[in-house]
């Protein structure tokens, strides 16, 4: 792939996160109406661990492939000469990666209720990090966790911290593998 595939137009940047959104809410939904009550807890508790497992997936993924593999690690690094730019994942690669790397496996080990549990969770992850990060570099920060977040993420951008604070939705995983 060449760079352009992934700068994105303003264009292609918000129907990136429209379908994020879409999917989001349909996800959610379906789960609403089609999970039977019996199983709503135990569903929700899936989502909150496919949420929680993001946190770790997202640190993985930027720490690992964003800085260390090929061609992955030549794109984030243009994201890091421009980070105003609209760089980011085409939105094939990523729900490709999300059905294939976490649904499809989860339904094959535990049914439609895992799978959409899972999923959702991660899928929220997803797009929370989308969001996190898009406000890390294009919003001005009013609130003291959304300014927490810049610095933190600012300290990753700049030379000293080209090697640490990976964690852009949390620090948690930089402060248990020593990279805060």
């Amino acid at each position: 792939m060449r760079i352009a595939l992934i700068e994105h137009s303003p264009w292609q940047y918000r129907a990136d996160a429209l379908a994020y959104g879409l999917a989001w809410g349909v996800l959610a939904t379906t789960l609403v109406w089609r999970t039977p009550a019996a199983d709503a807890w135990w569903v929700a508790s899936l989502a909150l661990s496919g949420l929680a497992a993001w946190t770790l997936v997202e640190y993985l993924l930027h720490r690992f492939v964003l800085h260390g593999l090929r061609p992955f690690s030549t794109w984030h690094a243009e994201h890091h000469r421009r980070p105003t730019a609209l760089i980011q994942s085409p939105t094939v690669l990523s729900a490709t990666l999300l059905l294939t790397l976490v649904f499809l496996p989860a339904w094959l080990l535990g049914g439609t209720a895992v799978a959409g549990g899972i999923g959702f969770g991660m899928l929220t992850g997803y797009a929370g990090y989308g969001l996190a990060h898009h406000a890390n570099h294009h919003v001005h920060a009013r609130g003291a966790l959304l300014r927490k977040r810049q610095q933190w993420h600012a300290l990753h951008h700049s030379a000293v911290g080209l090697n640490r604070h990976y964690g852009v939705t949390s620090g948690l995983w930089d402060r248990v593998f020593g990279t805060a």
